[in-house]
C-alpha cells in the first residue's frame, strides 16, 4: 500500500470515528507529518492532491521548501524557539505549538514585520506529563486575552502520553474539547498515529499522522 493509499484509509477511519462520536466527518482532516521523509516522498503525495504537510524542525523545512511547490501549506508542529520565530513564520502558515504568552507576543510582533498572518494553536498540557510542553488550562485565558495585530488563535493542541490507555486518551481529548468549546475555539489539533481514531471521536479537527502513513 502506498503512502497515499494509507492516507486515504486513515482519512476514512478518522471520518468514521468522528461520526461515531457525534461530530461532523467533514470537519476533520488528516495532516501528513513528513519530518523523516524525503522531498521526493512529499512530492509524490503532492501529485495526488495533498497540499498540507507538517514539519517539526525549521532547518529541515527550509531545505525541503527550496525544492517543493510554493503552494504547499506548511504546518509547524515542533517546539518554537524564540530565535527561530522569524524563520518559522516565513515558511509556515499554521503553528501548532505556541506554549507561552511571551512566545505569542513575539510571534505577533514578527508576523507584523514580515507581513504575514499566521494561524495559531495554543498547546495545552492536559495530561500534566512533565516531558510534554504546553500551558496549563488555568494559564489559557491570559493568552486568549492578549491583543493580537496579525496572528490569530484558531484552536488548541495537545498530546496524550504515548503509553496511555484508550480511556486515558479519551479523557484527555474530551477535556481539551470542552476547554476549546468554553472559549469558542473551533479547531482542535489532537491525535497522532497511535490514537487518532480516539481523538477524532472526541472532536479533533486535525489529526497529525507520520508513522501510520510511512
Amino acid at each position: 500500500m502506498t503512502s497515499y493509499e494509507k492516507y486515504c484509509a486513515c482519512t476514512r477511519l478518522a471520518k468514521e470515528s468522528a461520526a461515531k462520536g457525534g461530530f461532523s466527518p467533514e470537519k476533520i482532516r488528516v495532516l501528513a507529518v513528513t519530518k523523516n521523509q524525503s522531498a521526493e516522498t512529499i512530492a509524490e503525495l503532492y501529485s495526488n492532491g495533498l497540499r498540507e504537510f507538517a514539519e517539526n524542525r525549521i532547518t529541515v523545512l527550509e531545505e525541503k521548501a527550496k525544492t517543493l511547490p510554493s503552494d504547499i501549506s506548511w504546518h509547524f508542529i515542533g517546539k518554537i524557539q524564540s530565535n527561530k520565530v522569524r524563520k518559522v513564520l516565513k515558511l509556515s502558515k499554521i503553528l501548532h505549538s505556541v506554549d507561552s504568552l511571551e512566545l505569542l507576543r513575539r510571534i505577533d510582533r514578527i508576523a507584523g514585520e514580515e507581513g504575514v498572518a499566521p494561524e495559531l494553536f495554543i498547546e495545552v498540557n492536559i495530561s500534566g506529563e512533565e516531558s510534554k510542553s504546553g500551558i496549563t488550562s488555568a494559564e489559557l485565558p491570559a493568552l486568549l486575552e492578549c491583543p493580537l495585530s496579525c496572528a490569530r488563535i484558531i484552536g488548541l493542541m495537545t498530546m496524550a502520553p504515548f503509553d496511555s490507555t484508550a480511556e486515558e486518551q479519551k479523557e484527555i481529548f474530551s477535556t481539551l474539547k470542552k476547554l476549546a468549546d468554553s472559549h469558542d475555539l473551533p479547531e482542535l489539533s489532537m491525535g497522532m498515529s497511535n490514537d487518532y481514531e480516539t481523538a477524532a471521536a472526541c472532536g479533533s479537527t486535525i489529526v497529525r499522522l507520520g508513522t501510520t502513513l510511512f
